[in-house]
């Protein structure tokens, strides 16, 4: 093998320098290597598959780097030197460009993501995926010894497809929410809520502008949702100190109810809460397995190495949940979590440290998308939940207030035997009687004319003056409503 290529493989991953600008640090992945390594891809796809290239289809898809075009070009071209059916997806996410293996409607048998996660400007790199996940260290080491064999053609572009696949990948995220929110599919569910996003300048400004605001949020107070492969204001990198103090400001400075920050690539994410706390690292761990519980009772969360004694005693001793601390590597740990829900025990979570998060019922994909609306969707629930037991106290404490005074205007409605209102505790209505000739009077006349004995008329005078007319009337307890006189002098009820 070249050592040129070796030098490529990072793990699951090839990355490598695309660009001049730094010194000291010499391209090393150019169109040369991004073509040689495109057709040992599909050398290695055709021995997976059984398929000749002819009958296969790909995708390829790129993040906002510099040099995103260059190679996506170059790796078009090997795709279609070889007869390959190519979908050109434009801006995408990691976990995006997987889906496109996943959708019916696409059926790709590989896909290709040209990202190199948070790294600095003048890297880049390539992501292989099948319908089953992205390539272990073991296939990339195979396909980089067969790259190293083969020299690059052109080929004419024309025959390429363009194909939208961040906009079904939206549309598929969106409907996980109204899902979750059992909400219909011209439902705004998110209506009400207040989420800020900060997208890096990567890839990830779809989600605030694609899933949020067509489920009804407010995103205003988003950060750096434009793609700009200079990264000018923070490293797109939820582990990053300076990103996180930038999401936290802006859920801080608009008062969001959630923020959430992503990588380049959209396969990690973090987040913060309305009082700033950052969920990350350990927390995000926590936040996650919460969130699966009651769907999961007693299952296993694998994560790497580094989590804390705390994590653990929170898992184990609070959600009653097993944490399996496994070797550090997100494929390491998505692959332990396979293994273990393929021998029985159920594992819903493989997640690192660094936000590398995948759930067994998203076909082990480790999304930082996904991760962010399983989050969504909790968050949602309890503003909604808080927002319902705050109404109901108030309520109670009305119906209490009423309740308290009902004893007392039925007594003071009740005048010489003759009955002039009737007054219902359990619906909090009160109706004139039918024998009064003006079925609807100004209490000021009620409590004047028609109530004779000074004392029943003090009370009634009292209790009408002390009741939470604005409370009454804003939880529409149908106890009236509050009406003037033309002039202006005299409140009076018009009784339901």
């Amino acid at each position: 093998m070249k050592a040129d290529y070796k030098k490529l493989q990072n793990g699951s991953d090839i990355r490598g320098v695309a660009l001049e600008g730094i010194e000291g640090e010499k391209v090393n992945l150019g169109k040369t290597e991004a073509a040689a390594l495109t057709s040992g891809f599909i050398r290695w796809l055709c021995d997976k598959t059984g398929k000749k290239p002819g009958e296969l289809t790909v995708s390829v898809g790129t993040d906002s780097r510099l040099s995103k075009d260059v190679l996506r070009e170059t790796v078009v071209e090997a795709f279609l030197s070889d007869g390959l059916k190519v979908f050109d997806c434009g801006m995408a996410s990691t976990p995006a460009m997987f889906m496109s293996t996943v959708f019916p409607e696409y059926a790709c048998d590989g896909a290709v993501m040209i990202t190199a996660s948070h790294l600095p400007f003048n890297r880049n790199g390539l992501k292989f995926f099948t319908a089953q996940g992205g390539l272990e260290k073991s296939d990339i080491t195979a396909v980089l010894k067969i790259a190293a064999t083969l020299e690059p053609a052109e080929k004419d572009l024309a025959a390429v497809k363009k194909l939208a696949l961040i906009d079904a990948y939206a549309a598929h995220l969106c409907q996980k929410i109204r899902t979750g929110l059992n909400a219909g599919d011209a439902d705004k569910p998110l209506q009400g809520m207040h989420i800020v996003a900060d997208a890096g300048n990567g890839a990830g400004g779809f989600f605030a502008n694609k899933v949020l605001v067509p489920l009804g949020a407010d995103i205003s107070g988003s950060l750096y949702l434009d793609p700009d492969g200079h990264f000018p204001n923070h490293i797109p990198n939820p582990e990053n100190q300076q990103a996180m103090d930038a999401i936290r400001g802006a859920v801080l400075n608009n008062k969001a109810d959630l923020g959430i920050i992503f990588d380049t690539d959209v396969d990690r994410m973090s987040a913060v809460l309305p009082d700033g706390q950052q969920i990350s690292r350990n927390a995000l761990i926590a936040m996650m397995a919460a969130i699966l519980e009651p769907d999961y009772p007693g299952s296993t969360i694998i994560t790497d190495s580094v989590t804390s004694d705390e994590l653990t005693d929170f898992l184990e001793n609070k959600l009653h949940l097993k944490h399996h601390r496994f070797m550090r590597g997100y494929k390491n740990v998505i692959n332990e979590c396979i293994r273990l829900n393929n021998a029985g025990t159920v594992s819903p979570l493989a997640i690192e440290t660094s936000g590398h998060g995948a759930l067994s019922e998203n076909y082990y994909l480790d999304d930082g998308a996904y991760l962010a609306v399983k989050l969504i969707i909790a968050a949602a629930k309890a503003k909604k939940m808080n927002k319902e037991r705050m109404r109901q106290r108030r309520i109670e404490n009305t119906s209490e207030q009423i309740k308290n005074y009902t004893n007392n205007i039925n007594y003071a409605l009740q005048v010489s035997g003759t009955r002039l209102a009737n007054y219902y505790t359990d619906t909090h209505e009160m109706t004139i009687a039918h024998d009064i000739e003006k079925p609807m009077l100004k209490l000021s006349s009620l409590r004047c004319v028609t109530l004779h004995e000074d004392e029943c008329r003090n009370k009634v005078a009292t209790l009408f003056s002390n009741l939470d007319k604005k409370r009454i009337k804003k939880f529409d307890l149908r106890v009236g409503t509050i009406f003037k006189d033309r002039n202006k002098e005299n409140s009076y009820y018009e009784f339901n």
